[in-house]
């Protein structure tokens, strides 16, 4: 088995609980992200491969994290980068970037319809060093919680958090090279937290699982094509009543499953 991680703090806590299994061989950890998925399994020696199980978003264990700036609850340092010496931070971009693109960063990966009046509030009272000074000001900035159980800073949380680790530009790059090491009869499984990622996966597995592709540029006629996937998973298994009782965070995952066909 590979195991690909961004983030050191993850990959040191795999290699401590799972040091007879490295000892052994039998797994291999890398310290890369998903979009060098082709070229680390190629230098490892690990293509073709039987199966990929991508595990997308960020992990309980960097969420509960406070140091590493991820959660709208624990007060830390503004960063949230996977791998905390790579990159743009949160307060980077929160400091940074003019009003327009943060409110259309926002809108755009995090759905939020008061995208502008945030990032009007931000520009103006920005800087801010800390998760609990930007969740109190984007509180401030919409009218408080308003009796919702959800922190009025979520999305906004969310839509810095996806632009600061490049989550969905990665998804849509990965997906492609999983499908050249994938072996035919290999398998391809997705767990996804967010609407805006299983729709990029549903969709990629919905145009390489066609026979028919429809022409772009007219109301009829199109081309035949033959498939490179067969989806196992007509619809997304999500978890059941018993598992979110026991870990609520499964609440809004959804696994896609599919199988290669072809080689490419």
């Amino acid at each position: 088995m590979l195991g690909l991680d961004a983030d050191p703090a993850a990959l040191r806590r795999v290699a401590e609980e799972l040091q007879a299994e490295i000892r052994s061989g039998r797994l291999v950890l890398a310290r890369s992200n998903f979009d060098q998925l082709e070229t680390v399994a190629q230098e490892l020696g690990f293509t073709p491969v039987n199966a990929i199980l991508l595990d997308l978003g960020v992990s309980s264990f960097q969420f509960e994290t406070a140091t590493r700036g991820f959660s709208v609850a624990l007060d830390g340092p503004l960063d949230m980068r996977f791998d905390p010496e790579v990159g743009e931070s949160a307060a980077d971009i929160v400091n940074n970037w003019p009003e327009r693109e943060l409110a259309d960063l926002i809108y755009r990966y995090g759905e939020d319809r008061q995208s502008r009046r945030i990032a009007r509030y931000l520009v103006q009272h920005r800087p801010f060093t800390t998760t609990g000074e930007l969740a109190g000001a984007i509180e401030q900035a919409v009218g408080g919680r308003k009796g919702s159980r959800i922190h009025p800073a979520t999305r906004t949380f969310q839509a810095l958090r996806i632009e600061v680790n490049r989550e969905l530009e990665q998804l849509e790059q990965v997906l492609p090279q999983c499908l050249r090491v994938l072996q035919p009869g290999g398998r391809l499984a997705v767990i996804s937290f967010h609407s805006l990622e299983d729709r990029i996966v549903k969709h990629w597995m919905q145009q390489e699982s066609r026979t028919w592709v429809p022409d772009p540029m007219r109301r009829e006629g199109g081309y035949e094509r033959q498939p490179t996937l067969r989806t196992i998973t007509r619809k997304p298994i999500e978890a059941g009543e018993a598992e979110v009782a026991q870990n609520p965070r499964s609440r809004s995952a959804k696994l896609r499953i599919a199988e290669k066909l072809t080689t490419t």
